[in-house]
């Protein structure tokens, strides 16, 4: 008889154990992970990409758009500058160099043509098909076909309420300070608004492939990403606009906004594609719990009829 030499006995699947079978279960294992999972496939969405993709049409879109609307509206333009400089998480000093931006109404009505209103509503309509086209990755669905357009001025229009709302909302809670009931009422309100506004955007520009309920946990989570950032925008980028208001004046300003628009881009994106993962995990877990009731169930029993 030969004797097996040490280390090179049988597993359970008939593969001889040692630090090789080890490391190829630990990487089977690692590979099949939640987090390796969400790296393919934002590696597969291209995120950054796309995110810088949002930025770029989301700046020629959404800047001019509010700087065009505090224009015909004089009174929100503090109210629009109050929500970008929330955003952002600029302080009080700060804050002034946002409201910049917003404070020439004359000059823009002056300089504002109806070739430049065509445009911008173009670039409105392109900002919201980009949108569509990164959801469509995310759930890994076929393109839209052209007839759908007018779900992408839908969506702008809805969009354009969602801005106003929530600038309204930050403007009448600023002459109240930072009050207790002030501060719940605009958290509930705009947390509200901005799950209610993902929710039916990613049903909307998906055109209703995918079902409301596997649509939830991306929009939660675009939510919990769009907090996140704006405490991250409170250490990172108001110090950079005060630096950069001071070297590159009002450009300064610009070059921190389009990089917020960046990160508010791998948010929307980001935030999809992990709640798909959590919405495809959710079965996995779901059959997990009932395996462990039945056990309690007849622990219980057990215990009953021991005593009888």
């Amino acid at each position: 008889m030969h004797e097996k030499p040490s280390g090179t006995e049988g597993g359970p699947d008939g593969e001889p154990e040692g630090p090789p079978a080890l490391w190829r279960r630990l990487y089977a294992a690692l590979g099949d992970s939640v987090a390796a999972r969400l790296w393919r496939r934002s590696a597969e969405l291209e995120l950054m990409h796309r995110s810088m993709g949002f930025a770029a049409l989301g700046f020629l879109t959404l800047v001019p758009l509010l700087i065009v609307i505090s224009a015909t509206a004089p009174a929100n333009a503090r109210g629009f500058a109050a929500w970008l400089g929330e955003g952002l998480g600029v302080s009080a000093a700060v804050q002034e160099q946002v409201e910049e931006l917003f404070t020439q109404p004359r000059q823009v009505l002056e300089t504002t043509t109806s070739f430049g209103l065509a445009t911008l509503c173009v670039f409105g309509l392109t900002f919201g098909w980009s949108i569509q086209t990164g959801y469509e990755k995310v759930w890994e669905l076929p393109t839209a076909r052209w007839h759908t357009m007018w779900r992408h001025a839908v969506w702008a229009a809805v969009l354009i309420g969602y801005l106003f709302g929530s600038a309204q909302i930050t403007q009448h809670r600023a002459p109240d300070g930072y009050g207790f009931p002030t501060s719940l009422w605009h958290v509930a309100t705009t947390g509200t608004g901005t799950l209610l506004f993902f929710w039916w955007s990613q049903r909307m520009l998906l055109g209703g492939r995918v079902g409301w309920l596997a649509l939830l946990p991306g929009a939660i989570v675009t939510l919990i990403g769009l907090t996140g950032l704006r405490i991250f925008s409170r250490y990172v980028f108001s110090p950079l606009i005060a630096s950069n208001a001071v070297t590159y004046g009002p450009f300064g300003t610009v070059l921190v906004v389009q990089s917020w628009l960046v990160g508010v881009g791998v948010v929307v994106f980001g935030g999809a594609l992990v709640g798909r993962l959590l919405h495809e995990e959710y079965p996995r877990v779901a059959h997990r719990l009932p395996n462990l009731r039945p056990r309690r169930h007849l622990r219980r029993r057990g215990r009953g009829r021991g005593r009888g």
